[in-house]
């Protein structure tokens, strides 16, 4: 079997309602889909977590990328890996070149499942478990009267839903942060897990004040709560707080995963499989991690393709540490608009705050081909 094809689908839409993080307003949903195409007929799909980068991310792919993938075995995940990471290794170790051969990866595995019938978990070594908790991302600050009383509203209809855990947005200023938390906490009780993502807004000193604070509303986590290049911040945030740090969705690799998990900055690690280097990376990434016995929980905020990559990802992992009742390995379900989902369909969904780990061939997941012009920019 060869590689004939590779096409790279940059998807973009403008968003009915606008809504904001602590570094910028989103207007836009934005994603890169990579279809690769073999002389057997069988095609496998990767993601691309880019954001508006969507145009470097499909030169790169279609530019640099496709001539050194026409006529090769797609079976050779590993040799395609490291060929393409040391063919850009001088400029691009991390950033667009990392991202778009994460879609590659994905899309090579999904070939890899259809090709010998089986789903990507058993070709990782099996499932440890068919079903994943999934816990809500949203609670983002829209244009409202009071976010305060739009947070807790927007929360409660996630424990209607069936969500036992959901993350929110913080990095407003410690104040209006400590509303937020608050409101929602006092709206969705004591039972319900809520994890904080800062996007790296805080110093650390301001990152340590706002963590003590965090603490007294039994917060799960803080998400990166200082600058992704801050490692010795991570450290100190750490070290000053009782709350467990996570972080890493904005790092790339085994090689910048190391010094997280190696100087002890972190005790949950948040590859995204369409940013970090795809499942084969994120499959090095995790055995690092359960050396040092740091926990392994993707970050997702994309459509059905990557969403798919990461709960076989997640079946396939251990528990960390081993127990009768571990901590359970958990999903990021993005919550917020997202016309480009519609694309694509992915078995089994959400029952009760649990999605099914997708049993077909490779990753399970169906793209509609016939609309995927509708929203590539001009």
């Amino acid at each position: 079997m060869k590689i004939e094809n590779l096409v790279a689908y940059p998807l973009r839409c403008r968003l009915e309602r606008p809504f904001s993080y602590s570094q910028k307003w989103v207007t836009h949903r934005t994603t890169v889909l990579v279809k690769v195409m073999t002389d057997e007929g069988i095609t496998g799909w990767g993601e691309v977590f880019c954001h508006d980068a969507w145009a470097a991310v499909t030169g790169m792919i279609e530019q640099t990328y496709k001539p050194l993938l026409i006529g090769r075995n797609p079976l050779d995940i590993e040799i395609i890996w490291e060929h393409l990471y040391n063919w850009t290794k001088d400029y691009g170790q991390k950033g667009i070149t990392t991202a778009a051969l994460s879609g590659v990866d994905i899309a090579l595995w999904d070939i890899y499942g259809k090709a010998t019938g089986l789903p990507i978990y058993q070709l990782l070594g099996g499932a440890f478990r068919q079903q994943i908790q999934a816990y809500a991302t949203g609670m983002y600050i829209t244009e409202c009267a009071d976010p305060a009383i739009a947070l807790a509203e927007e929360a409660c209809r996630y424990v209607e839903q069936g969500f036992r855990a959901m993350k929110m947005k913080v990095g407003f200023g410690i104040q209006a942060d400590t509303r937020y938390i608050q409101s929602v906490r006092s709206a969705i009780g004591e039972d319900v897990e809520l994890m904080v993502d800062a996007n790296h807004a805080y110093d650390v000193a301001s990152a340590i004040r706002l963590g003590r604070i965090l603490e007294t509303y039994d917060i799960a986590w803080f998400e990166e709560p200082v600058s992704p290049e801050d490692v010795a911040g991570y450290c100190r945030v750490r070290q000053a707080l009782d709350i467990p740090i996570a972080g890493g969705e904005a790092e790339f690799t085994r090689y910048g995963f190391r010094d997280l998990i190696v100087q002890g900055a972190v005790d949950i690690v948040q590859p995204d499989l369409c940013l970090t280097g795809g499942i084969s990376e994120g499959r090095k990434i995790a055995t690092l991690a359960s050396a040092w016995h740091v926990r392994c929980l993707p970050h997702v905020w994309g459509t059905a393709v990557g969403l798919a990559a990461a709960l076989h990802f997640l079946a396939a992992l251990p528990n960390i540490p081993p127990s009768l009742n571990p901590q359970p390995l958990m999903v990021e379900l993005d919550q917020t608009e997202h016309p480009l989902r519609q694309l694509t369909y992915l078995p089994g969904y959400v029952k009760d705050g649990f999605i099914q780990v997708p049993d077909q061939p490779g990753l399970g997941v169906e793209v509609d081909e016939t609309h995927l012009a509708r929203y590539c920019p001009s």
